[in-house]
């Protein structure tokens, strides 16, 4: 199994990006698995940012990203998606996208499988 995340760049304060997480792995069923994204900064632990469930799509955010960035998934594509709105400095980390089995969580132990990261940075 494996995650590419994409979609990273160097953005101005206020600006939007849009990540995307492609699936591949002829054993991977993407539409069985809890998609979640986290972001690490520098010096920092890696932090939830956003999930969504298998079953019905259910989002979960962190407060400081609650209403500027929205989760989605699409299991045709294997692809989940991270649209992020009025993006502050505060949000330059490397965001990773992660899959669990065992259903979504801010926990990034409870996701079995991570993609490599993608760098977003914020500019002031």
């Amino acid at each position: 199994v494996q995650l590419q995340a994409s979609g990273g760049g160097l953005v101005q304060a206020g600006g939007s990006l849009r990540l995307s997480c492609a699936a591949s792995g002829r054993t991977f069923t993407f539409s069985a698995y809890g998609m979640g994204w986290f972001r690490q900064a520098p010096g920092k632990e890696r932090e939830f940012v956003a999930s969504i469930s298998a079953s019905d799509g259910t989002t979960v955010y962190a407060d400081s990203v609650k209403g500027r960035f929205t989760i989605s998934r699409d299991n045709a594509k294997k692809s989940q998606y991270l649209q992020m709105n009025s993006l502050k400095p505060e949000d330059t980390a490397v965001y990773s996208c992660a899959a669990s089995g065992r259903g979504t969580s801010r926990n990034p132990s409870r996701y079995e499988y991570w993609g490599q990261g993608t760098q977003v940075t914020v500019s002031s």
